[in-house]
């Protein structure tokens, strides 16, 4: 059991990555902090009291899941006042939404600065238990949600802009709009953010702000290059269009030149009814997208329901594609089908030569990564659209 001798802030480190440990131990201790180390969720329930400041949880344990500890912790009441920061080297954006609502406070991907983890921990620790009647769940969703909708009163929404390129011949095509939120609270990731929305009930209310902003910065820059924006189904499903038309009769962007990015479609329950809503925006000029081709959920159905002017296959195909024949044969599948329908086939996530030369090969006719050019704000790309050219 953990003893406090002093007035230092006790911290419980969960991991049994004995490097990990040592090394963070070493450094918290450094900082003032007495560090207890659990290396197994058998020694976190052996070790933890009240007496706790703060508990570092990895997700990977030899003996049971992180989430499944954080739980367990958050059910007991004389632990779920401890605060819990996630520490994990691959944290989906799954297990952050599911820590969230388990009870986790914040959270980290490995490897992390070691100063934003420390101002992390103090921040939790200065909020301290938010109350302790056996509402602590409740009230870190209403914080949740009061960050979220002061995110979307405040627009606090930085849009980000990844260029997609036409690659035979190499030329740019247009822009993919990226969303990032402006704050250093659990939500700034924005992925997290947007799920969270969603399961809150303010996804539409986000993705207008997000629109608007990107819109309103693309106007500077687009001139006749395409705008691709994510919508997810429940914004096509909502009664949002009126709104959305109005951001673009404001700007300067040529509705014609809007490509909508069909996100989750796991959220489609009726495919008729989402293509007749679909329809309505259709008519207006926007033109459709569907993404993760080949990887993701119902991607044929999805190209079935919507018809769309552009495909994009999945970055998980793409990855190291001339080593899977299976991925091979994928892509040229897709490529054939596109080409046989009039569709633009759009390859994510190229990050090699290796595979931006087979995918050229293949006949894919165009292509976005981190190896052709990475996220740039609206300044920065105002600063040097004009010597965009391919990697060599």
């Amino acid at each position: 059991m953990i003893q406090k001798v002093s007035s230092k802030k006790t911290i419980l480190l969960v991991d049994d990555d004995p490097l990990v440990t040592q090394t963070l131990a070493m450094l918290l201790e450094t900082r003032g902090y007495d560090v207890d180390i659990a290396r197994s969720g058998r020694e976190v329930f052996e070790k933890i009291t009240d007496t706790v400041d703060l508990i570092l949880l990895d997700l990977v344990l030899p003996d049971r899941g992180g989430l499944e500890i954080c739980c367990r912790l958050k059910e007991d009441q004389v632990t779920k006042q401890i605060p819990i920061i996630i520490l994990s080297a691959k944290l989906l954006s799954e297990d952050i939404v599911e820590g969230l609502y388990l009870g986790a406070d914040d959270y980290l991907t490995k490897p992390f600065e070691y100063e934003e983890l420390v101002a992390r921990m103090e921040a939790v620790m200065r909020r301290g238990p938010i109350l302790k009647n056996g509402r602590l769940a409740s009230c870190r969703e209403e914080l949740i949600i009061c960050e979220i909708r002061k995110i979307i009163g405040e627009e606090l929404i930085v849009p980000f802009f990844q260029p997609v390129f036409l690659l035979n011949p190499f030329k740019l095509y247009g822009f993919e709009a990226l969303g990032r939120p402006a704050t250093n609270s659990v939500l700034s990731n924005p992925e997290v953010l947007f799920k969270l929305a969603l399961q809150f009930g303010l996804y539409q209310n986000l993705e207008v702000i997000s629109w608007k902003k990107a819109v309103a910065c693309a106007s500077k820059f687009l001139e006749d290059k395409k705008l691709f924006l994510n919508c997810n189904p429940y914004l096509i499903e909502g009664q949002k269009l009126s709104v959305i038309k109005s951001i673009f009769e404001e700007s300067r962007i040529n509705v014609n030149n809007v490509i909508l990015e069909i996100t989750e479609r796991s959220a489609i329950s009726d495919f008729k009814v989402f293509y007749e809503y679909l329809n309505r925006y259709r008519e207006y000029g926007f033109k459709f997208a569907v993404d993760d081709v080949g990887g993701g959920y119902a991607s044929l159905e999805a190209i079935v329901a919507t018809r769309p002017e552009v495909v994009k296959v999945d970055r998980h195909i793409v990855h190291e594609l001339g080593k899977d024949p299976f991925k091979l044969s994928i892509v040229k599948f897709i490529v054939a089908f596109c080409k046989e329908n009039g569709i633009l086939s759009v390859a994510e996530g190229i990050e090699r030569k290796e595979d931006l030369d087979i995918l050229i090969e293949l006949g894919v006719d165009a292509g976005q990564g981190y190896y052709l050019s990475r996220p740039s704000s609206a300044t920065d790309l105002i600063k040097g659209i004009k010597t965009v050219s391919l990697p060599s």
